[in-house]
This record gives C-alpha cells, structure tokens and sequence, in this order.
C-alpha cells in the first residue's frame, strides 16, 4: 500500500545528490526510491544516515546513464545488483529491485525484478521494509509505518525463518530495538532470537564486532543487553560473565556527566573485570589493537579507586594519561560505586578536567653531572627518581628537585657498590 505523502517536505529528498539520482533514474520506464533506514529515520525526526536507493534499472543502466551524465559510478556489488553513485564527495549506494532465491549467510543468490512488493518482503523488519519516492510518498508493503508508530521491532514475514537466512540478524534485532524501539522487545522475535542462538557460532568476528559496537551505544543499550543476557545470547558472544547491572550504571554515569557513550567503555563494563577477560573479548570479537589496549586498560586493577584519594588519583592521571584514566574510572564508579549522582566518585572522574599532569622536570644530563654513566643504570636512576617525584605530589621547586636528583644518584650509586 502507499499513504499520503509524509516526506514531501524532507530537505534530503527535494534538494542535493538525492534528488539527482531520483531524477536520473525515474525515466524512460524506469523507478527508483530511496528505501531503509533514511525512511524510517525521517519518519522517527532522527538524522537519516546513509541513504540507500532501490530502483528498477539494472546496474549497467544505472552506470550507463550515471556516465552520460558525469556522476562517477562505481560497481561495489554487482552480482547483487549494487551500484555506487558518488556525488559531490557522497556515496548512494543503488540497488536493483530483488529476490533471494536462496539464502546462506551474507551470500544469497538473486534474481532482478521490477516488484516493490516483494523487494519490501526480503528485508529483516517491517520499519526497514519502507520506501519513499520522489515525491514523498511513503510506501509501506509490510506494516512497517504502524510499527514505527509503535517503536516496535518486528521481523518481516516468519522471524524462524529470517534468521536463518543470516544469523547476523539476531544482532540486529536487538540493535536495531535498542536505537528506535519502546518497550520491551517484540516477542515472537525474541523467542525466535533464542531458538536460532546456535547459529551465532557461525558468524565472523568482525560481523559480531560490527553490530555488538553500535548496539551498546543506543539508546536502549542496557536493557537490550539484558534482555540479551536473559536469552542466553549474550554470554556465547563475549564467551564469559555478562555484568547488565554494571552497564546500566555506566549508561546513568555517562549521562550524570554528560558525557558521550563511548562503546569500548561500555563492553569493557559489560565484559571485563580482569585483563584475561579483555584478552579474551579482544580475541572473541577480533578488535582493533587499540580497542584491545583500550579493554586491557581497563581492567587493570579498576578496583584500587575504592580507596584512592586524589593524591593517587594524580599519579594514575599522570601514569595513564586523561583518556585511560577517564575510562578505568568509570569503570570502576559503575561497578564499586554504584550511585550515578555520588560525589566523590565525579571528584575522581572530572580531576583531568580540573588538573593536568605535568611533565618530569629531570632530564639524563641531571644524572650524568652527578656521575651516573650512560645505559641501562641512566635509565634505572631516572625510574627511581621519577617514582620519587610522584610520591612527592609533583615538586617543581628546584631544591626540591635537586634532593630527589639527589638521592636517586645516591641509592644507584650505593646499590651498584654492593
């Protein structure tokens, strides 16, 4: 069915590239719409986000006619129908109309077609199952524009058999409620979410990593995580403890502070209490090396700030440096701390804004004047006279200085004699 036309007045679909490859493509017997996410986020009030185009013309008639009128084209997906038409610097990516004929994983065999309808009917849920046309109007074959008024989450079709056509899908369910849902997730789904969990084992690293990442920043993270957790779905993703409790917290934390959700800090609240936990996900999800550090950052004795005063606290400012520290501190607030409004806990987090590490005055020359050779005990002397700096809370003052020089050459010296 079609309704009236909802999105005529969207800036994104009456100006800009977008209109130009409607224009290009609705002509000469042939359509095209914008389709997915841009709709349903136009009709949420939400940032579109990429916006993606179906059309009826087959991908050597998008590319003919993108080069007859200068847009440069490029096949990013031919056997599936995939063209990407660059714009001023912007990607639409354009897709024939299709039908899975079989499906297994990301890989499906297809035919082009000319059918919106059933083009709508291969898509994951009935809000992603959308499509808007040059004039605004909002075409819904599946339920979708109920269900976005409801915030509800649905799968097109049989949800049994929808995730089996790609296991990815039970991630997206839960994502996807977590970005734009209400309420408690839908439940013919969520059944369906648990009866297919076996199949997770089969996806990528990288394709978990990918969804597990912009799932934990939604909105809805905490809650889709637990229910998540409830469905045993999300310990054989991380592969040990889920802490739920901890990440709601963390989420009531970062708003308390106003700061924004940041997803390595949220999967470490979620999964890391240890550094084997870390190496563990790191290896599970295939991260990138600095997510990697970033979790096994984390997870370093968190639990000291329990009975650090700021005194420490300057000293791990300093050892970490502002962004590290931030998250081990928050990490350790959501999990000792427990209350998003306490004090003393937005005393250790905010010190970095308050209060910057300075940088050790002493140099290797300070050392080599007091008779300390170069090498390995230059940079031993330095160890030791920088370890008395900071137990010193950070002295400037060159006499203070110059008895930590002092001592520090003294103790080497007295060591090397024995």
């Amino acid at each position: 069915m079609s309704t009236e036309n909802l999105l005529a007045d969207a800036p994104w679909l009456t100006s800009g590239g977008t209109t130009r490859v409607l224009k290009l493509l609705n002509a000469d017997g042939e359509e095209a719409r914008v389709v997915g996410g841009a709709v349903r986020n136009a009709l949420l009030k939400l940032p579109h986000g990429d916006i993606d185009i179906a059309t009826t013309a087959l991908p050597d008639e998008v590319m003919r006619r993108a080069k007859s009128a200068g847009i440069k084209s490029v096949p990013t997906g031919l056997d599936h129908g995939t063209v990407t038409l660059v714009i001023d610097g912007h990607p639409y990516e354009v897709t024939t109309l299709r039908e899975d004929t079989e499906t297994f994983g990301r890989k499906a065999r297809v035919v082009f077609g000319r059918d919106w309808v059933r083009d709508a009917e291969r898509r994951d849920f009935t809000m992603n199952g959308l499509s808007v046309d040059a004039k605004g109007i909002v075409h819904d074959y599946v339920g979708g524009l109920a269900d976005v008024a409801a915030r509800r989450v649905r799968f097109i079709g049989d949800p049994d058999q929808r995730i089996a056509e790609d296991y990815l899908r039970i991630l997206r369910f839960f994502r996807i409620h977590a970005a734009f849902g209400a309420g408690e997730p839908d439940r013919e789904g969520y059944l369906a979410c648990i009866r297919g969990r076996a199949g997770l084992a089969s996806l990528s690293a990288e394709r978990v990593r990918m969804e597990m990442l912009k799932l934990l920043v939604a909105h809805g993270a905490s809650a889709a995580a637990l229910a998540m957790a409830d469905g045993g779905l999300l310990q054989a993703l991380i592969g040990g403890v889920a802490y739920t409790g901890p990440l709601a917290t963390m989420v009531a934390i970062e708003r308390e502070l106003g700061v924004d959700a940041d997803a390595t800090r949220r999967l470490a609240v979620l999964s890391v209490a240890v550094t084997e936990d870390a190496k563990r996900v790191a290896t599970r999800l295939r991260l990138s090396n600095a997510e990697a550090k970033a979790l096994d950052s984390m997870g370093h004795r968190w639990w000291r700030f329990a009975s650090k005063d700021e005194a420490s606290a300057r000293r791990l400012v300093y050892r970490l440096g502002p962004e590290r520290y931030h998250d081990r501190v928050l990490l350790a607030w959501a999990r000792l701390g427990g209350d998003p409004n306490s004090s003393r806990w937005r005393e250790l987090a905010e010190l970095p804004q308050r209060w910057s590490a300075p940088k050790f005055p002493l140099k290797a020359a300070d050392f080599i004047a007091r008779g300390v050779t170069e090498g390995p005990l230059l940079g031993h002397v330095l160890t030791l006279a920088e370890d008395a700096w900071l137990a010193a809370d950070f002295p400037l003052e060159q006499a203070a200085l110059a008895t930590i020089a002092d001592q520090a050459a003294a103790r080497v010296s007295r060591d090397q004699r024995n």
